[in-house]
């Protein structure tokens, strides 16, 4: 052998979340819903909610090197960019495959989308040399706790969660080099996610700080029960959160999906913090857009 020779070191793998922003409502503060897992160069992504291609430039990331998206469920704010993010990535010189996961009905969203852009697509493909589109793009669609993927990386799964009437909500598990990284999703407080993310050593978990929720209905519409109760009952309060983490053993949890998101008042690390620590007492990661979680 040659003496000179030294093993390539395997590149270091990072959990970046993209979009921390929890709802549909537009605001400054925070993007959108979305995450990306980067492992040996490869790239998946986890939600793509608005502004999610601006966030992958603003971090380097090469989406190129997308291999996989997982959608949790279909709230606009998870899945406002995903053709967008599908379109851009093949017009930056994607050539496929590019494996698309998420419940019913993605298939017909992607089509969807696809129509919506066919123009475009049709003239870049006819006068651009470019490869054809729908081609390189797999949608596979999700109906149950499953096992979802697998490839020299990561390995996949899912339960569903509950979220409300947002039926199906799934929360996905990646296994990589024996490290475990959870993905809640949108979900209440829920009792099949404590067992799904039992040991892991990240656990990415939405969160609600319920004196907001009064603000957010006073600014967008003041004495709406429905919304309210729809905000409430559908999601995580930060108490809920610590116990959820201490009960699974998660060695950290990292909070996302803010609610309320931007609020001068109240979407504050220090709150955050303090809120999710009266139930949990392992590391808490206070998630911001772009930050980068090494694994």
């Amino acid at each position: 052998g040659n003496p000179n020779f030294i093993m390539p070191l395997k590149e270091s793998s990072e959990l970046v979340l993209l979009g921390t922003g929890g709802g549909p409502k537009i605001w400054a503060a925070r993007s959108q819903p979305a995450s990306a897992i980067l492992v040996n160069g490869d790239v998946y992504i986890i939600d793509a909610g608005d502004g999610v291609i601006g966030q992958l430039a603003k971090s380097g990331i090469d989406t190129n090197s997308i291999k996989a998206i997982f959608i949790t469920h279909n709230h606009s704010d998870h899945v406002a960019d995903y053709g967008t993010l599908l379109l851009r990535t093949w017009q930056s010189g994607h050539k496929g495959p590019i494996d698309c996961f998420g419940p019913p009905p993605l298939k017909d969203m992607t089509n969807s989308y696809m129509d919506y852009m066919n123009w475009d697509i049709n003239l870049r493909i006819q006068h651009e040399a470019r490869p054809d589109f729908k081609s390189m793009i797999n949608v596979l669609e999700i109906t149950h706790n499953s096992f979802v993927y697998q490839d020299s990386n990561v390995k996949v799964d899912c339960i569903k969660v509950p979220h409300g009437e947002a039926d199906p909500s799934y929360s996905y598990r990646f296994q990589i080099d024996g490290k475990v990284i959870v993905f809640s999703g949108d979900t209440s407080k829920s009792e099949a996610l404590i067992g799904f993310a039992s040991g892991a050593d990240i656990l990415v978990h939405e969160v609600l700080n319920l004196e907001g929720v009064e603000a957010i209905i006073e600014k967008t519409y003041p004495g709406n029960e429905a919304f309210r109760n729809h905000i409430i009952e559908g999601h995580t309060t930060m108490s809920e959160v610590g116990e959820i983490a201490s009960q699974a053993k998660v060695k950290t949890l990292v909070l996302n999906h803010f609610v309320p998101t931007g609020s001068p008042l109240l979407d504050k690390e220090e709150i955050w913090q303090d809120g999710v620590r009266k139930t949990f007492n392992g590391q808490i990661i206070v998630g911001t857009d772009l930050l980068r979680i090494p694994l």
